[in-house]
């Protein structure tokens, strides 16, 4: 709600969809409003036919592993920038009737589960919607990025972006990978400023187990992971970063509104 200055649209679209006859429960993931009734997320999940998220896509990478176990479609109302993975906006808020009253199609997306290895124990875990990214501090760093055991990559430079199809028109895409439908499963590889010119974007088939080491770290050398932009772990030389297909999923809500090349046209092209 951060971006809802007197949640004005919260008011508003909470207001809609009482009136059309349906229970809305406000549960805030930043700050809590002082004249509102609200509710825990995870008790507001109970017996929840939809989620509206009102915020950016910032908001939704946020809530992805709150909500992951729950099963209900998401449908995000951008009150961002980009808003890449939201399919409304102030003016389209009139939608959400139509979503209420289940006039969707759930589309599912893959996650990511990450963990940190460390002298053979799980020292981190985490999942994430968009990507994982092992990045050096200031200097490049030196890593090695094996698929199921083989090797990918082992290369020097800024860092590696493993993400999900969801994740493609993210952080992957400025550092050169491909775009990849949301709806598929897939993982893909993208180097970050490689010192290498074979160094290229692989898209890896679901199954696959990527397994990323950081090498070199000597002389005050910092070599970092990040999910989703959460957090920040610091890397230690033979750590293993690895990212796999979650079990779990995040289930939005498409109201038809407009396709992936349309949002990519329009987000991403040169009709900004």
């Amino acid at each position: 709600m951060q971006r809802d200055e007197g949640l004005v649209c919260t008011k508003r679209v909470k207001a809609m969809l009482e009136n059309a006859g349906c229970e809305v429960i406000l549960s805030p993931i930043y700050g809590t409003p002082a004249d509102e009734a609200t509710m825990e997320l995870d008790d507001a999940m109970n017996g929840a036919s939809l989620l509206v998220t009102l915020g950016g896509d910032g908001t939704i990478l946020h809530l992805a592993p709150l909500i992951m176990r729950s099963g209900v479609p998401l449908v995000g109302v951008n009150l961002g920038h980009k808003g890449f993975l939201t399919e409304l906006d102030r003016g389209t808020v009139d939608k959400l009737l139509a979503a209420a009253a289940g006039a969707y199609e759930i589309v599912p997306r893959m996650m990511l589960d990450i963990s940190v290895e460390r002298d053979g124990a799980i020292i981190y875990t985490d999942t994430a919607i968009n990507e994982a990214v092992v990045s050096g501090i200031v200097q490049n760093v030196r890593l090695t990025a094996l698929g199921d055991g083989e090797r990918i990559l082992d290369f020097s430079g800024d860092g590696v972006i493993v993400s999900s199809p969801t994740g493609s028109t993210a952080y992957s895409m400025s550092a050169g990978g491909p775009l990849v439908e949301p709806s598929t499963e897939n993982i893909i590889l993208t180097p970050i400023c490689a010192h290498m010119l074979a160094a290229r974007s692989f898209v890896l088939a679901p199954e696959r187990v990527v397994t990323v080491s950081p090498r070199e770290l000597e002389d005050g050398k910092r070599c970092i992971l990040t999910a989703d932009g959460r957090g920040m772990i610091d890397l230690q030389n033979g750590d293993l970063v690895i990212v796999r297909r979650s079990k779990h999923k995040l289930y939005f809500a498409d109201l038809g509104t407009r396709s992936f090349y349309e949002t990519a046209f329009e987000k991403l092209g040169e009709r900004q």
